[in-house]
């Protein structure tokens, strides 16, 4: 999947449909929250297990913000250097590609 081929202005919906097709189509167990209304606050978008690697996937649209709370996670889990942590966006998909293939 080539970055031209990734609009600029895909709804972080979407671009959450390509991430979970790229988890499956090179063999990773991916988790997404549904709602979550009853999750903490800030919690990654996807967690994905293949062999020994666990990796944490915030996702956002180009444009999009991080809220506190987000970071507050993202800073935490990568501070426990026992798993990939990261902000994707889609203009980030040859680097998303590249971690799951």
């Amino acid at each position: 999947m080539k970055k031209e081929s990734v609009k600029a202005d895909i709804r972080e919906k979407a671009f959450e449909g390509q991430v979970k097709d790229l988890a499956k189509v090179f063999g990773w167990r991916y988790y997404h929250t549904w709602r979550s209304i009853h999750s903490p606050a800030g919690f990654p978008d996807c967690v994905f297990v293949r062999l020994s690697r666990l990796v944490f996937a915030e996702l956002k649209s180009n444009k999009g913000k991080l809220s506190l709370e987000q970071e507050a996670w993202l800073e935490d889990l990568k501070a426990t250097e026992k798993c990939e942590v990261y902000l994707w966006r889609p203009s980030d998909i040859d680097s998303i590609v590249e971690v799951l293939r």
